[in-house]
């Protein structure tokens, strides 16, 4: 059976990227899937990291019969802006998957890597194949990070792989400067879950009180999305509801948005009961700021959104 080792810039729970969707679906391969590891500083700061923090010591969690999902221990802070740091980080970390790997048995696995930080892995672990996929421009990230750094990493990751998938023509465009095996592959959607929200549904509990019409967003709430326009348009149009589904990053949402009785939070819902709530949307908003990071991407949530039906109102970018 072929063996895959997936170094993932998203863990595993609770809600499905990329990652998971492409992982899910290699069904003729034995997968030890790696949660992203955090950093010393960041369990200080958020609660959520420091749970994530102690994950490592669990062990593995069987998620289906042919992959085992595990979390990496801390690492130090300020990777992306050092190599040098970056370089001690994956040392440590190779350690430990190899330790995974002993006691999984698993001696002859293809990498299978989604963050320019693996370049730096690459020598202290045995591989048999290795495969970049990129779902981001990594260097466009807000925070403690040197974009010439980051760069830097992923073409000498790019370069070593023996093959490079990409989300966005962008991204394609530069990883093919580094790799001649460099394929385009944008993202789909599980169209079987997404096209549920189709057929009527009763209205969720967190839901049944708020009033059409609805525009809702679904996904991870952070500084790429441009919340401003949501909040020009709930002060133009108080008759107008906003519900807006999923997790919030630090520092992605104004305090003014909260002020407004027509926008709703409703955190983070299972992946599995998006459908009840986006039957009660009426248009599907995907609202990315215009900067680096948004020009290369291929947002999952739009061809979610396109597999349920509605309308969408979308923020231009090149796809």
């Amino acid at each position: 059976m072929k063996q895959i080792i997936c170094l993932s810039t998203s863990p595993w729970h609770p809600f499905p990227t990329r990652k998971q969707q492409v992982m899910s679906r290699l069904s003729d391969a034995r997968i030890l899937y790696f949660n992203p590891p955090v950093t010393y500083i960041a369990r200080f700061k958020d609660r959520s990291a420091a749970k994530a923090a102690r994950e490592y010591k669990k062990g593995g969690e069987r998620v289906k019969e042919n992959l085992t999902v595990y979390s990496l221990p801390p690492v130090l802070p300020f990777f992306n802006r050092f190599r040098w740091i970056n370089r001690i980080n994956q040392k440590r970390l190779s350690r430990y998957i190899s330790q995974v790997c002993r006691k999984e048995e698993v001696d002859s696995a293809a990498l299978w890597v989604y963050s320019p930080t693996s370049a730096d892995i690459l020598d202290h672990m045995a591989y048999r194949k290795l495969v970049y996929d990129c779902v981001d421009r990594h260097s466009a990230y807000q925070g403690f990070i040197d974009p010439k750094v980051v760069d830097s990493m992923e073409e000498d990751l790019a370069s070593n792989a023996d093959v490079v998938f990409a989300t966005a023509q962008g991204l394609y465009d530069t990883l093919k400067k580094y790799n001649d095996n460099t394929f385009l592959i944008p993202n789909g959607a599980n169209y079987d879950l997404f096209a549920a929200a189709q057929e009527p549904a009763q209205a969720p509990e967190a839901m049944k009180d708020i009033p059409h019409p609805i525009l809702g967003f679904v996904g991870t709430l952070q500084p790429c999305i441009d919340l401003s326009l949501v909040e020009r348009v709930a002060k133009r149009r108080p008759e107008w509801s906003f519900v807006l589904i999923g997790s919030e990053l630090p520092g992605a949402v104004q305090d003014s948005l909260r002020s407004y009785p027509n926008v709703h939070f409703l955190g983070l819902v299972d992946h599995r009961e998006l459908p009840a709530y986006i039957s009660q949307f009426d248009v599907c908003l995907n609202l990315f700021r215009a900067d680096d990071l948004s020009k290369d991407v291929s947002p999952l949530k739009f061809y979610e959104y396109l597999a349920t039906g509605k309308p969408i109102v979308s923020t231009q970018y090149p796809e």
